[in-house]
């Protein structure tokens, strides 16, 4: 009897270690309470920042426009009658909120066959790489994490044609993660942790 308790004590602890945290962390409006609850986001955006050069201010604020920080966020169903479920909005999951289209190239282009958007060091990698693509096709500095947000957010033939011109909203919400991208900096400088 007692080596079966044992033994389910085991699988109980290891079981805690599983996948890791996937829901959001508890305060989303400061970087320095971000990083510090969950390190691993830190470690992984400054990766993404060495191979790529996309500041991690930027990484955060797109990360916290398109998910909040949840590794299994999804766009919502689309109802039919307002009873009978049609499918989701888009493919889009994960942290980055990438679409599956895109996800694919990304994995293609870079070679990360086994990425996986509800991991944050492979959601990272991969808005590294696309807002690198961004900055060639485009012109749009690494650093201007509203611009930069608008063509992720459009695609890139979306951003080139300017379709966010007819969307105020999406104007609007742009200029709240540039500002996010500020205030981030400003804090993680503040934490000694850029």
């Amino acid at each position: 009897m007692r080596r079966i308790l044992c033994a389910l004590a085991m699988l109980a602890a290891l079981g805690g270690c599983g996948g890791g945290d996937k829901s959001s962390p508890s305060n989303l409006d400061n970087a320095c309470s971000i990083v510090a609850e969950r390190p691993s986001y830190l470690r992984a955006m400054r990766k993404a920042e060495r191979q790529w050069g996309v500041p991690v201010p930027v990484q955060m604020a797109v990360i916290h426009q398109e998910s909040a920080f949840d590794g299994d966020a999804r766009t919502p169903y689309q109802w039919s009658l307002g009873v009978i479920p049609m499918g989701r909005q888009s493919s889009a999951y994960g942290y980055s909120q990438a679409l599956d289209s895109t996800w694919d190239e990304y994995r293609k282009q870079t070679g990360n066959r086994g990425a996986k958007r509800d991991r944050i060091r492979d959601a990272t990698d991969f808005m590294g790489w696309y807002m690198t693509e961004t900055r060639r096709r485009t012109g749009v500095p690494l650093s201007d994490a509203r611009r930069q947000y608008l063509a992720y957010h459009e695609g890139w033939s979306g951003y080139a044609r300017g379709s966010y011109n007819a969307k105020g909203w999406l104007v609007v919400v742009s200029q709240k993660v540039g500002n996010r991208a500020v205030i981030y900096d400003r804090q993680l400088r503040s934490c000694g942790k850029l």
